[in-house]
């Protein structure tokens, strides 16, 4: 392969794979930090799905709500949305 096309190719993979990485890095950040409603004492309100009431919960390091239920399909689909920020709130 020609010296040029190899360095070429080289270059633009490592950038490609840079940009990958900071993208991924950034998704993650901003995965990470749930950005949802909160009362005076720092718990998230949101509208459960299982009770359809309102609760204002605390989350731990999870970011899993306080009232959360392991295998109960409200609180599996509650959970994923807390995590992706677009639970229902008040």
């Amino acid at each position: 392969m020609d010296d040029r096309l190899e360095r070429f190719v080289r270059t633009t993979f490592r950038s490609a794979g840079r940009r990958y990485a900071e993208a991924r890095r950034a998704y993650r950040e901003g995965r990470d930090s749930v950005d949802l409603p909160r009362d005076e004492e720092g718990r998230v309100r949101i509208v459960c799905r299982r009770e359809a009431e309102r609760r204002a919960v605390e989350l731990d390091d999870a970011d899993r709500p306080a009232c959360y239920e392991a295998g109960h399909p409200d609180c599996e689909g509650c959970l994923e949305d807390v995590r992706e920020g677009v639970v229902e709130t008040w």
